[in-house]
Formats: structure tokens, sequence, C-alpha cells
């Protein structure tokens, strides 16, 4: 890139990821004038998206630092589960301001669900204390494979009715129904994908940033997998990326899956089929959130069943950290407990080759329950700032 061709938006991505923070800083980065470097920041300034604050003098000028202003404006994030939801506005550093859980099944549909979600935001945005008019946009989390360019599920095995249901359109009507107008002209962005993408890349953000091939699997009532590599979600060419709980066992074909298909590591070892395996074991369960609640009160057979499906799920990772060779390999959800990790962890060091996890670090999820709803507020922050979204945005706000 020249410097002809360094944007408003290009300097805002190189002050957001703290690659360039002063205006000399800028000036070197982007072989931009000093005045050019001014006009282009104006352009941020006056969207208010930077703070500017002054350094202390060591004996010359003291600097002044130029940093994304991250109060400026929220965002809306939902962790959409198989039967409640998790919602919570957030700044743009992923603080969550007010958050709130309450049962929602999504086998009632699209249109019930998201208009429900819609119902919940202006209280949450009013407990958050900000102005429903700064709120930047929406982020959804939800347990299905997603096409993320046209935000649409694609034939969800545990969510009946969404297939390539219009998502971002319902919930913009919902949204302006119910709160009102956003920061900007036109509807409000709503952005969506599969809870494992958002859950890996908000664990990699904030506690393995150093790391350029990360593995998150979650195992709750499905199974799936989210991979970032070099800071990245990577989801494949249509958002089928990860998608390892449809991968077929070659013992189990008297399993069958919620996808129609047999053999599926979800029907033999996700938190659903452990559930079933329980209830004709005497214990009433009906989904992973029961395993976990069994689990926690350290049930004997839910203990020994975690344990076993860890091994299953330790089957088919073996091929992904042969396949990926990560650096780090988080285990999250309901069942990511010590019987379970243990599991997989027998089989990873049993099978793999020692190259290929030498250097492997196998951890549980640090964020927790939060971890879908950072992950969905940074996938907003990531689009609606980046170089060729921020210009756009720019010349709206300038016009």
């Amino acid at each position: 890139m020249t410097p002809n061709q360094v944007s408003a938006g290009d300097l805002l991505q190189l002050i957001r990821s703290g690659r360039a923070n002063t205006r000399a800083d800028l000036q070197r980065a982007t072989g931009l004038s000093r005045s050019t470097i001014g006009q282009r920041l104006d352009l941020l300034n006056g969207a208010g998206w930077l703070r500017h604050t002054t350094g202390t003098s060591t004996g010359g000028r003291p600097s002044h630092r130029i940093d994304f202003d991250r109060a400026h404006a929220s965002i809306i994030a939902v962790d959409l589960e198989t039967r409640h939801a998790h919602a919570a506005v957030l700044d743009l550093s992923g603080n969550i301001l007010a958050e709130t859980t309450a049962a929602l099944d999504i086998t009632h549909g699209p249109e019930e669900v998201l208009d429900q979600l819609a119902r919940w935001f202006p209280d949450l945005i009013a407990a958050a204390g900000v102005e429903p008019t700064r709120v930047c946009g929406i982020g959804l989390s939800v347990p299905g494979p997603v096409d993320w360019e046209i935000g649409r599920i694609v034939e969800p095995p545990i969510m009946p009715g969404w297939d390539r249901y219009p998502i971002r359109e319902r919930l913009q009507r919902a949204y302006a129904e119910h709160v009102g107008p956003h920061m900007e002209d036109g509807p409000i962005p709503v952005f969506v994908d599969n809870d494992a993408n958002l859950m890996a890349l908000a664990e990699q953000q904030a506690n393995h940033r150093d790391c350029s091939a990360f593995v998150l699997v979650k195992v709750s009532t499905g199974i799936g997998a989210g991979v970032v590599i070099n800071d990245a979600a990577y989801r494949g060419i249509d958002g089928g990326a990860g998608d390892i709980g449809h991968i077929r066992l070659h013992d189990r074909p008297d399993a069958v899956c919620m996808c129609g298909s047999h053999g599926c590591l979800a029907a033999v070892a996700s938190g659903g089929a452990l559930a079933r395996q329980l209830t004709t074991m005497g214990h009433q369960t009906s989904s992973g959130s029961d395993v976990k609640r069994l689990l926690t009160e350290g049930n004997p057979d839910a203990i020994n069943l975690a344990r076993a499906a860890g091994r299953r799920v330790g089957e088919v990772l073996v091929t992904v950290v042969t396949l990926l060779n990560p650096g780090v390999l988080m285990l999250a959800g309901d069942l990511s407990g010590a019987p379970f990790v243990t599991g997989v962890r027998e089989l990873i060091y049993q099978r793999a080759m020692p190259r290929n996890t030498a250097n492997l670090q196998i951890v549980t999820s640090r964020l927790g329950d939060h971890a879908g709803l950072i992950g969905a507020a940074a996938m907003v922050t990531d689009v609606l700032y980046s170089p060729a979204r921020a210009d756009a945005r720019l010349e709206r706000l300038a016009a």
C-alpha cells in the first residue's frame, strides 16, 4: 500500500492494534506527511472514535498519545443456547456493563425467539446506563453452523425452523420496534456466528494472544470447534469449519444423530448423548446442563460417562491436532470438567505423534459463561471498525 492509499480507517487500525499511538508513529508506519495524518485524524476525531492523552515530559515536548476510545459506543451481545439465552451490553473493550439470563427455547423458532430477545434490550440498555442511540451493533452467538457472509444459519441439527432464516433483518426490525433508531442512519448492524467460533475468538484474545494456532472445542448439548489462526477466526468457505460433532465413529453405527446420520461423535459423546444414557440409568436428564449438574454433585455414573466421552472426543481431536498443530487446545462447555478433560488428554497423548504434542497446551475455558458474549462483541467491533467499514461509516457521517 502506497502512502496515498492509506485511509483514515487504516490509521484507526494501527491505533486500535497498538502499533502506532502517536502522530510520529503513524508517520513512520504509513509514510504520510504530518499534515495528511492530521487530516485523517480530524475525520476520526469528528466521529468521536479517538481519545487523546498527554504524557509526562522528560525535558522536551510532552508526548501526545492517541488511543481508540472504547467507551464512545456500546454493543449488545447475545449467546443463544438450546434452552436459554444470555444477553449483555458491553463496551468496545469487551467489558460487560449489564447482563441477563433467562429461559428461551430455540425450538420455538426464530420469530418468537428473536422478538423475545429484542424485548429484553430496553431494560438491559437502561441497566447498563448507556444511551440507546449509542448502541452501534448487535452480535449473536448461535449453536449451529453459520454462513457468516450472509448472516444465516445453514442446516442446524438442533435448531428446527432456523435454516437460512433472515436473522439479521428480523432482529433489525425487532430492535427498531422495541428500542428505536441506533447511533447512525439505517438499521442497526447485526452479525451472527457459531458459538464455538466466538468463544475461541474471545478466549484467544483474552488469554492466548501469542498463540497463532488456537482451537476451542465446546461440548454441551452438541459438539463444535472454533479455530483461530493468526488472530482471525477460520470459518471455511461457507461457515462449515469446526463442525466436528458430525464426524463419524466407525464402531457406532447404532447411534442415531439429530442430523439424521448414524455414528456421529455428537450422538455418542455430547452432553445430549450423555443425558440420554443417564436417563436410562435412572437419572432424569435432558440436556448438557443437566449432565453438568450431576457432575458438580459428584454423581459416579455421570463421572464415568464423561471420562468415556472425553476419550471418544479425544479420538477425533488426535486428527485435529495432527492437521492444525495448535499451540492451545481449549475444552469448554457443560462437559469440560476434570473427568472429560482427563479422557481427552489420555487419547491425545496416547495416539498423537510426540511432534504434535510437544508444545501443545490442553486447557479449559477461563472466561466461562461469558466467552460467547465477549466473542460476539469482539466480532462486532472488529467488523465495524475495520478499515473499509470505518471509511464507509465516516463517509456517511460526513454526508
